[in-house]
Formats: C-alpha cells, sequence, structure tokens
C-alpha cells in the first residue's frame, strides 16, 4: 500500500489487493450507498466480482483511525480502462469524492464509468438514491449521450473521466 495524500482528516492509499477487512468494508459501503438491485449478499458474491475484472487498482481513503471512507477502482473490461467510485455517505460533502477523481485521472489517464442519470432506484434503507451526474459533470466528467446501459437491474449513462 502506497500514500499518495494526506489531509488532516484523510489519508489517500493507492494498492492493487485487499485484505478480507477492506473486502468486508468495501462491500458495506457498496451495500449502504448504491441502489439495492446492485448489492451484495455475500463476501463471496463480491470477491467474485473484483476477481471478474482485471487489471484492478484501488485508491482508499482512510480516516486516521484507520477506518475506509471511500473509494476508487480502476479496472478493465472489454479492452477499456474503466472506474467507479464510492464515499460513505456520513462523509460525503467534504471534497472527499473530488479528490478520489482527480487522484485517479492523474494516476491512471482517461476512464469510462457509468453513471445512473435519474433518480427512480431506492437503497437498502429505503431512501431514494439521487443520480450522481451533477457531481461527475461538477468534477469535469464528459456525459457520452449516445452511450447507455440498459439491462435488467440497471439503466445508466456512460461517462467519460
Amino acid at each position: 500500500m502506497d500514500l499518495l495524500l494526506q489531509s488532516d482528516k484523510y489519508q489517500y492509499e493507492i494498492c492493487s489487493e485487499l485484505n478480507p477487512l477492506e473486502k468486508s468494508r468495501l462491500m458495506t459501503i457498496w451495500n449502504n450507498e448504491y441502489p439495492m438491485q446492485l448489492s451484495y449478499k455475500s463476501i463471496n458474491a463480491f470477491e467474485t466480482y473484483l476477481n471478474g475484472i482485471s487489471n484492478k487498482r484501488f485508491i482508499l481513503v482512510k480516516t486516521y483511525g484507520n477506518q475506509i471512507v471511500g473509494w476508487f477502482l480502476k479496472f478493465e473490461r472489454e479492452e477499456e480502462r474503466w472506474f467507479a467510485t464510492i464515499v460513505d455517505e456520513k462523509h460525503k460533502g467534504k471534497g472527499i469524492g473530488s479528490t478520489l477523481l482527480k487522484l485517479g485521472k492523474k494516476q491512471f489517464g482517461n476512464l469510462n464509468g457509468w453513471v445512473i442519470d435519474h433518480n427512480r432506484y431506492f437503497k437498502n434503507n429505503g431512501q431514494k438514491y439521487l443520480s450522481p451526474l451533477e457531481f461527475y459533470i461538477k468534477n469535469a466528467c464528459r456525459v457520452q449521450h449516445g452511450e447507455r446501459l440498459e439491462v435488467p437491474v440497471l439503466s445508466a449513462v456512460k461517462i467519460t473521466l
């Protein structure tokens, strides 16, 4: 694990492998923040997802108490480089997401992502999942309006970081 950046409250570390505690925490954040239809029922299911993508690199955001509060994932699929990022609800609005995008672009170059561009889904806690598209646009991502992901469990637009 290599330190990329330190602030007064957080440290940003880059790695290519996760230990079991890190995987568990990332799955918890994933299940709490993404729409319920994207949830993983078990750590084995989450590991299957992670094992199914190639050339993974993670940027983990940790408190000085070593608690992961956000993450950025770079991976390759179908000969393209992709990213996913998420921040724990309790730590949103503190610049973590913007910092992750800047670090991700600096470390990995241009990347693609899928972003839900509507507010029709719900999170596991019953709250409405609010589209983060405006956040990505504000952080210099470009929307690829002609490219959409339309599968039974998900509708999203492609963006480029």
